[in-house]
């Protein structure tokens, strides 16, 4: 696969999980090219991951033209621009990556085409009517015509699917700020235009360019979607921004090793439960600048999650703050922030206004109270319920921790406030506690994350005796491991590309190949005879002398591949036994 849209995540193997949400949508996509495809919108709170989710949407379908879908990605940002440019900005970026499909030039995605470039291209192809789209464009701008200008950019993606029977997908990110930022004079003077929204209410229900919508504040979003395309034209999809535990506990993983970070099979299930599988705060908590920060004990995960939560100048805190000072600059009273610190800490009761009343002792009037309900509702803090009254906090543990600890000591009249250190060690213990399942949920997860857990047990002991994790040993010696690999990628002398799985290196010169299979099926000869060709040549490559050759397969080994691997001295295992 190609990446030719740069992910916002990084580096692109630290995409986990979202199986779950790729099944649906890829059904969705599967239907475009039969025009049996409705547009969406994806509606998810800041720092859920839907943008990289998108994302990886345009690098699959651009990666794989046989789909018969062209993705158009393209990004509403938080800046003020001057409606022409605007028009010829979202124009220039949609023509730029229908040709880079064409041509299969990813440069023309991360650096779009002007207009006079788009202009030649089509000249040169002798495509007379997209050149004649380019001349209106340019012959509107030149009369001042910006509401014309405008018509031409946007149902660009409708119309040339429609000319040239071709699908696009019209991928728009943050929408919401299509109303905020685009502006009619090129002063910033006046106000900016609120309708342009509207200006997709017919494009929502095309069928041969559809539009996938997403936007970081849902209730904003769904209020535009509400007033400016009619809420039945997009239909809904809600994404957690909290992983499955399987998915959160491989990010955990995943972000210790690449951004090379000590930890332990234990701790990385200690950090996945108190950041609750949410990959943005897993990957606060792996980075962190917390003072004498350490992962590998227990106590130092408390430490690390909370610093992320309670201190001022935390990523995790300065992430959110940002988010709070734009959604509630309307709730800045003492009555608004006690009923979302009320709501947000018994999130698993919907609560009225007279309950809440009569529990808080707040001396407003029912409709007040009522009155701001509905305006943090409305800033996305708490849900509203299926009857007008009913309210409740946020079914999101990471922003109900931001909440509380930003406006307990506030309001602690109301409520005594809560030692959130104590709550994350008490959740440590119980967890500690059951260390029986502890190990279980461990040995369940090896399947899916075993070279992550190996390499990370040999990080963490790092003086062992290969033995301890494999049979068939037949150097027993204690290593002292000084560096840890995965996933080594080398390349035999005819230019074949050869992988190792784990490759851990002793201070004595000795080096440990590991080969890991997760097949529930037996490891036959040829898969061993493979390993053992990469050892003999990667030896070769690095001129090492002293290797460990060692299989963990936990689908076990033929008779003929385990008589194999005695003779050829490669350590087997069928489970990580030791963590």
């Amino acid at each position: 696969m190609e990446y030719p849209l740069t992910e916002k995540i990084g580096h692109p193997d630290l995409f986990v999980g979202r199986k779950t949400e790729f099944r649906h949508i890829n059904k969705w996509l599967s239907l475009i090219p039969d025009r049996m495809s409705k547009s969406r919108v994806i509606l998810a709170r800041r720092k859920s991951g839907k943008t990289v989710f998108i994302q990886r949407i345009f690098n699959q379908l651009w990666s794989d033209p046989k789909r018969g879908v062209i993705p158009f990605f393209f990004d509403i940002a938080e800046n003020k621009i001057w409606y022409p440019d605007f028009a010829i900005k979202y124009y220039c970026h949609f023509v730029s990556q229908y040709i880079s499909f064409l041509e299969r030039n990813e440069k023309l995605i991360k650096q779009p085409l002007s207009l006079s470039k788009i202009r030649e291209y089509w000249v040169a192809n002798s495509n007379q009517c997209l050149v004649d789209d380019v001349d209106t464009l340019l012959e509107y701008q030149e009369m001042k015509l910006y509401d014309s200008m405008w018509d031409i950019a946007n149902t660009a993606p409708h119309r040339f699917a429609a000319l040239f029977d071709i699908r696009f997908l019209v991928i728009l990110d943050e929408f919401q700020n299509i109303t905020q930022y685009v502006y009619p004079d090129q002063q910033y003077q006046t106000s900016p235009i609120e309708t342009l929204a509207g200006s997709f209410h017919s494009l929502s229900e095309s069928k041969v360019a559809p539009m996938l919508v997403t936007g970081s504040y849902v209730g904003w979003l769904v209020q535009i979607i509400g007033k400016y395309l009619e809420a039945g034209r997009l239909k809904r999809m809600y994404m957690s921004p909290y992983l499955s535990e399987e998915e959160g506990l491989q990010a955990v993983y995943k972000y210790a090793e690449y951004w090379q970070e000590a930890i332990t099979n234990e701790t990385a299930l200690m950090i996945n439960q108190l950041c609750q599988s949410d990959p943005f705060f897993i990957s606060c908590v792996i980075q962190s600048e917390c003072l004498n920060k350490d992962l590998t004990l227990p106590d130092g995960v408390v430490e690390v999650v909370n610093y992320e939560i309670s201190d001022r100048h935390s990523e995790m805190s300065e992430t959110w703050n940002e988010y709070l000072q734009l959604t509630l600059p309307r709730i800045n009273d003492k009555y608004a922030k006690t009923l979302l610190l009320h709501l947000s800490k018994h999130a698993e009761n919907y609560w009225t206004p007279k309950t809440l009343k009569q529990k808080l002792q707040i001396d407003l009037e029912l409709d007040q109270i009522q009155e701001k309900l509905v305006t943090l509702s409305e800033a996305d803090v708490i849900e509203r319920g299926v009857a007008d009254i009913e309210f409740r906090g946020l079914q999101d543990g990471t922003l109900n921790l931001i909440l509380r600890n930003r406006f307990e000591k506030e309001i602690e009249q109301f409520e005594p406030p809560s030692d959130l250190k104590s709550e994350f060690k008490a959740q440590i213990e119980n967890l500690r506690a059951k260390n029986r399942q502890l190990r279980g949920l461990l040995n369940n997860l090896s399947g899916k994350m075993a070279e992550h857990q190996l390499a990370t047990a040999f990080r963490s002991r790092k003086h062992f005796a290969l033995s301890v994790f494999f049979n068939n040993v037949n150097d027993k010696t204690a290593l002292n491991i000084i560096n840890v690999k995965e996933r080594v990628i080398f390349q035999r002398e005819d230019g074949k590309g050869m992988e190792i799985d784990v490759v851990a290196e002793s201070k004595c010169g000795r080096f440990v190949l590991v080969e890991v299979k997760k097949t529930q099926t037996k490891m036959g000869l040829k898969t061993v005879s493979d390993f053992q060709e990469k050892v003999e040549i990667y030896g070769q490559l690095f001129s090492i002398s002293l290797i460990l050759p060692a299989f963990l397969s936990l689908g076990g080994f033929t008779e003929e591949a385990l008589q194999f691997c005695k003779t050829q001295g490669i350590a087997t295992a069928c489970r990580i036994e030791v963590f």
